[in-house]
C-alpha cells in the first residue's frame, strides 16, 4: 500500500467494510456468513409482543442492518437468506423460536435479505463511518424492510395500506429509531477502535 493510502484513516478509506479487517478467505466467508445468520437468530428471540398485531418487537432488524453493514452487500446478503432459508426449513430460530413461513410476519423476514444487501453496500461507500452516515444508512435498510414486510401483511391478512401500517409500522417506529441511534453509535466507534489499534502499531 502507498504511503499516501497509508496516510488516510482507515474508517475513511473505500470500498471496505469491517469483515475485511478479518484475515483469511473463503473458509473466512463462510463463516462469518453463518455467524451473521446464527446473530440475527440470537436477537430474534428478544421479542416483545404488540397487541393487536402479529408483528412483535425483536432484535432482529438490528442483527439484520448491522450484519449488512459489517459484512458488506454480498456477505450480509448471504447470511440473512442463509437466516431465511434455514428458519424455512424448520430451524427455529425467528422470533420466539418461530420457523416455517406460513405467518403474517414472514415478509419482514424477506426484507431482512434485501434490506442487509443495500445497507451493505451503503456501508462499504462510507456508510457507517460517521453516526450521521450510519443514520441515512440504516434509515433506508429499515425503509426496505417495512416496505416488505407491510406488503405481506397485505396480502396474508387481505388488508389495505392503512390497516398495514397501523398494525405493521406505526407502534415499531420508535424502537427501530432507538436501534438505529445504538448502530450510529457503535459503528463509527468501532472503526475509529481499529483505526487508532493500526496507527499505534505502525508506530512501534
Amino acid at each position: 500500500m502507498s504511503s499516501s493510502a497509508m496516510s488516510v484513516p482507515l474508517h475513511q478509506r473505500r470500498p471496505l467494510v469491517l469483515a475485511d479487517l478479518v484475515a483469511g478467505s473463503r473458509l473466512r466467508d463462510v463463516l462469518l456468513v453463518v455467524g451473521g445468520a446464527a446473530f440475527t437468530g440470537i436477537l430474534a428471540q428478544i421479542a416483545i409482543p404488540v397487541a393487536g398485531s402479529p408483528v412483535p418487537v425483536t432484535g432482529q432488524t438490528f442483527a439484520a442492518l448491522t450484519v449488512g453493514a459489517v459484512l458488506g452487500w454480498q456477505r450480509g446478503a448471504a447470511s440473512l437468506a442463509l437466516y431465511m432459508l434455514a428458519g424455512m426449513a424448520g430451524m427455529p430460530w425467528y422470533a420466539d423460536g418461530g420457523s416455517g413461513f406460513h405467518f403474517p410476519s414472514f415478509g419482514y423476514v424477506i426484507g431482512f435479505v434485501f434490506a442487509a444487501a443495500l445497507v451493505g453496500a451503503l456501508a462499504s461507500r462510507g456508510g457507517d463511518r460517521s453516526p450521521l452516515r450510519t443514520i441515512v444508512t440504516m434509515i433506508l435498510g429499515n425503509a426496505v424492510v417495512y416496505a416488505f414486510g407491510l406488503a405481506y401483511l397485505m396480502f396474508d391478512l387481505h388488508i389495505g395500506l392503512g390497516t398495514a401500517w397501523d398494525i405493521g409500522m406505526k407502534n415499531y417506529l420508535l424502537g427501530d429509531g432507538l436501534k438505529i441511534l445504538l448502530a450510529a453509535g457503535c459503528l463509527p466507534a468501532l472503526w475509529r477502535g481499529v483505526d487508532a489499534l493500526k496507527r499505534t502499531n505502525h508506530e512501534r
